[in-house]
């Protein structure tokens, strides 16, 4: 191996080490529970220890509460469930809110092994663990007072009421709809006979959570979003670190909150990689809020003095300062989403109310939509896959290989003509050569007479890039939309038992690594398919040693992404393969060029 190529797989390496210590970090951080402690732990703020270093307090202590959240608790807690086809809503007095809500089409984890049965931890449960129910009020004690709430169960919904003895009345009403839907109207009225100021509240919309203490993709896909009306902005755990700009190796400063909008905040949710409680006012909120929470330690799994805690994002409406008159009262609509981020159904709901709830979807948010390129193309991938779904009846896995064929067959006609002029300029290569002994001392009259040459002979150096830039925009949607697509949450394929998730087959002995064999594949057909593409002519030498090795970087950004993005990137090439060998079956092999006897330029005399 050459210089160029210990250096490029040298770069490799260091980014395969990189990757690894970040995920170990990741994971390490990720919650950890002691055998057979049950017991809720609420959540605290991970910037308020009360000593620098100092490990979380074990599991066992008493439950501490969120900043702001105070609840009385010599008063019992009173919960009542309703449940539909879809859901199980469970609503507590503290706080006078939902404190999870279950989703029983989902179940809580899937595992990525094959053939490993999956968890039966349960569902998946959106605001799990957390201690700050949905539409909790937080503020100073005026308006929480002890936390605690009366809850009547109504028809279709929870009627909760608190009254203080400054004559502040607080009342909730909750109504379950369709599609995941839930209707809150929220009464601040003034009983008293004075005026009665009210301070800046936080109404929770909610805590993301990972789903289990093996989600990994929560650092990375568990966050904050909300909408202005013009434009999406989100934000995830990294906001809140010292250490996560540019691979690790540039510490900033922590933040330990993030506040924004200026009363223009049509909607805020709190999400994970696939589910989002999503809020909508009636009328358009103040600020939207999000702070880092600890959480308490995952349960059946063991968990140690000095591990960190699982954490959680929690987000909030902010609503402003104000005094209520005498007998005056304050009315707030507030509509919540809570479930899978399933684009049609955030779609229906975003034409509904139109306010583009599916932007939750968040495709077109961050460096990971690349500047928006992907957004078209994520959605219409999204849709495109699910109507073949429905139509076929086919499982998603040979609906992305059917995708990818079809896609391939689309470009076929543009493939083989840029085979066959690429064919044509290697026929050229000597007279090129040539042209460039007699040119070495005149660079601009050889680009002059090499792009004649190319004319004359109908051929075009772009023509060998135009496929490969036009099938970019159809990656960037795959990679977009993968991350976010919940139909491939526990869809299986041949070995691969969720296309969400990398196809570890096992972890290798002693190095704790995954062993995924898509990744391999694909990397094996991209090499083959280097093979059969030779470089294009007048490439630099060392150019094209770079793109031999172009495969191993592919492995390196593709090894633990989903197994769907691995999946179509393994069928594309090897589809680009099978092309490749047609076209050059079926040519009618180009007479060789003979070299020109170019006159040598005359020497000057001296």
């Amino acid at each position: 191996m050459d210089r160029t190529g210990i250096i490029v797989v040298s770069l490799c390496v260091v980014l395969m080490g990189v990757w690894f210590v970040t995920e170990q970090k990741y994971a390490s951080q990720l919650a950890r529970s002691q055998p057979g402690t049950n017991a809720p732990v609420a959540a605290q703020t991970p910037n308020a220890a009360a000593t620098p270093g100092a490990a979380p307090a074990a599991p066992t202590t008493t439950p501490a509460v969120s900043p702001g959240f105070l609840f009385d608790t010599n008063v019992p807690e009173q919960t009542i469930v309703l449940t539909n086809a879809h859901e199980r809503y469970t609503f507590t007095s503290r706080g006078g809110g939902l404190k999870s809500v279950e989703l029983l089409d989902y179940p809580e984890t899937i595992s990525a092994r094959w053939k490993q049965k999956t968890s039966k931890a349960g569902v998946a449960t959106l605001n799990a663990r957390a201690s700050v129910p949905v539409l909790a009020i937080l503020g100073e004690s005026s308006v929480i007072g002890d936390g605690n709430f009366t809850l009547i169960k109504t028809g279709d919904g929870i009627h909760a009421e608190k009254v203080f003895p400054s004559g502040l009345r607080i009342v909730k009403e909750f109504h379950l709809g369709s599609d995941g839907l839930v209707n809150v109207t929220v009464r601040l009225d003034n009983t008293s006979d004075k005026s009665l100021p009210l301070p800046t509240q936080e109404w929770v919309i909610g805590t993301a959570t990972p789903m289990g203490p093996d989600d990994n993709s929560f650092p990375m896909y568990g966050g904050t979003m909300w909408f202005d009306g013009a434009k999406e902005e989100q934000i995830n755990l990294s906001y809140f670190s010292t250490n996560t700009t540019l691979l690790f190796f540039f510490p900033r400063t922590p933040k330990s909150e993030y506040r924004e909008g200026s009363s223009n905040v049509v909607w805020a949710a709190a999400y994970n990689q696939f589910f989002a409680l999503l809020a909508m006012p009636r009328t358009l909120a103040a600020q939207v809020m999000a702070r880092p929470v600890y959480l308490p330690p995952f349960t059946n799994v063991e968990w140690m003095p000095g591990m960190p805690l699982p954490e959680g994002i929690q987000t909030a409406l902010v609503y402003p300062a104000q005094t209520l008159g005498t007998n005056q009262v304050v009315e707030r609509q507030i509509v919540l989403y809570i479930g899978p981020k399933e684009y049609r159904t955030l779609a229906r709901i975003g034409a509904q109310f139109q306010n583009h709830a599916d932007l939750a979807m968040n495709f077109g948010t961050g460096y990971m939509s690349f500047w928006g390129i992907g957004t078209f193309f994520a959605k219409a991938l999204l849709i495109c896959m699910n109507w073949l779904h429905d139509v076929t009846k086919l499982g998603y896995g040979w609906i992305v290989v059917l995708i990818t064929v079809m896609l391939r067959g689309l470009f076929w006609p543009l493939m083989a003509k840029s085979t066959r002029s690429m064919k044509k300029m290697q026929a050229l290569a000597p007279e090129v050569k040539a042209l460039k002994e007699k040119y070495k001392d005149d660079p601009q009259k050889f680009t002059q007479k090499q792009m004649e040459l190319w004319r004359k002979h109908k051929v075009s150096p772009v023509s060998g890039c135009l496929p490969a830039l036009i099938q970019m925009p159809v990656f960037f949607g795959f990679f977009t939309m993968l991350r976010s697509a919940i139909e491939l949450r526990g869809a299986h394929f041949l070995w691969v038992a969720d296309l969400s998730k990398p196809d570890t087959l096992f972890m290798i002995p002693g190095l704790n690594f995954p062993f995924n064999v898509l990744p391999l594949l694909m990397v094996g057909v991209m090499v083959w398919q280097a093979h059969l593409q030779p470089p294009s002519p007048g490439m630099d030498p060392a150019q094209a040693k770079i793109m031999r090795f172009l495969p191993l970087i592919f492995l390196v950004f593709l090894y633990t992404y989903s197994s769907g993005m691995a999946l179509y990137m393994t069928m594309s090439t090897l589809m680009s393969v099978i092309q490749t060998k047609f076209t050059k079956m079926n040519q009618t092999p180009a007479p060789a060029a003979a070299t020109p006897a170019l006159t040598p330029v005359p020497k000057k005399k001296k």
